[in-house]
């Protein structure tokens, strides 16, 4: 049986480097990511306007600029709490392919 792919719906900035999402599955609430700013690519969130252009690409990524974009799927992870194995059955699968 088919299952459709779970995908971000919406992507809002919040207060110090938060994030609001929310995914088809209608799994929503905030992610910090402050454990990232300052450093590399990230250190453009300095800028409070860059922090408050995030936004959902074309592609699903949830992205600040062409050069900084995040995982959808690692920041479902992060917000629900859930392993890779409950959202994505096949992955070990594939992955122990590899």
């Amino acid at each position: 049986m088919f299952q459709a792919p779970i995908r971000p719906t919406a992507v809002e900035p919040r207060e110090g480097y938060r994030i609001w999402l929310s995914y088809s599955d209608g799994a929503s609430g905030e992610v910090d990511l402050s454990h990232l700013a300052g450093g590399g690519v990230f250190a453009a969130w300095n800028d409070r306007a860059c922090f408050a252009a995030v936004h959902l690409t074309d592609y699903d990524a949830i992205a600040w600029n062409d050069d900084l974009e995040l995982c959808p799927d690692a920041l479902y992870l992060q917000l629900t709490g859930k392993s890779l194995a409950e959202v994505m059955p096949q992955a070990p699968a594939i992955l122990s392919d590899a």
